[in-house]
């Protein structure tokens, strides 16, 4: 195998496909989509190995968890980066809302189930996080959002989430060899809120979307975070936009909230 062993969920289309032609020149790239269709074209195009799992179903992230270890002796990147904004609320096969199980319960399943191994290769976890992550809050008592949903709240608390779920892993885990990142990749002209009902829907089906970043502007700070070395090319535990660090919003590195958020997780994923 070359270079890094690079596994990148929501290949199959947007910033996802774009890094992996970028990556795929020096590293063995894994393409994990939903789509059979379009991961297995973005995969052959570039001679990359294809997976698929659908993260509105857990059990298909627990196939794809086990998968991964079967098939690979370490892994380099875990790059979390599929994830959307939704329409109306939704619940899952697994009874969670489907904005908070596809953009933050089943990365954190993939990547706990992938720990060892990742640990071992004293690997990189990457999260897609979002400037959205500034107008997302926590309601312990409601995380699923049966009261009050909105699509753009529920998407801006997922992605504050991750950015949140970077921070702890990096403090549980950093001293053992692991490293995390999260980043934001800009307003992309992409796919993203083609489904929702969310005004957003306007900025990327209308003729704004040419005034969007291209999907290979957006994918380049997820190449370089990847393709980077922690602690020199850049530091483990922060938040990135276009290959720098960024402010985050006032709370978004409270270490009792990190583990708060963690905790509630855990118990989530247990029912």
């Amino acid at each position: 195998m070359a270079g890094k062993v690079i596994v990148i969920t929501g290949a199959s289309d947007g910033i996802g496909a774009a890094a992996t032609r970028a990556l795929s020149e020096r590293h063995t790239v894994v393409v994990v989509g939903r789509s059979a269709e379009k991961t297995r074209a973005v995969a052959e195009s570039v001679g990359a190995e294809w997976l698929l799992s659908d993260f509105s179903r857990l059990d298909e992230v627990r196939e794809l968890g086990a998968t991964l270890l079967e098939r690979y002796e370490r892994i380099d990147v875990l790059a979390n980066n599929a994830g959307g904004i939704m329409g109306p609320r939704t619940e899952t096969v697994d009874g969670h809302e489907l904005t908070l199980q596809v953009n933050h319960l089943a990365p954190f399943l993939l990547t706990q189930l992938l720990l060892p191994r990742l640990l071992d290769s004293r690997a990189t976890v990457i999260a897609t996080s979002s400037i959205a992550h500034r107008y997302g809050s926590f309601d312990f008592d409601d995380l699923e959002a049966r009261q009050g949903y909105r699509p753009e709240r529920a998407y801006g608390t997922a992605k504050l989430a991750n950015l949140l779920f970077v921070r702890e892993l990096h403090r549980r885990f950093h001293d053992q060899g692991l490293s995390a990142a999260a980043f934001h990749p800009g307003v992309v002209s992409t796919s993203f809120a083609g489904q929702t009902n969310s005004a957003l829907r306007l900025v990327y089906t209308s003729v704004l979307k040419r005034l969007l970043r291209t999907p290979e502007q957006g994918a380049e700070t997820l190449v370089w975070l990847a393709a980077g070395t922690p602690g020199i090319d850049w530091e483990s535990g922060g938040y990135y936009v276009k290959r720098a660090p960024a402010a985050i919003r006032r709370g978004a590195d409270d270490p009792a909230l990190a583990l708060a958020l963690w905790e509630h997780t855990e118990a989530l994923l247990a029912e």
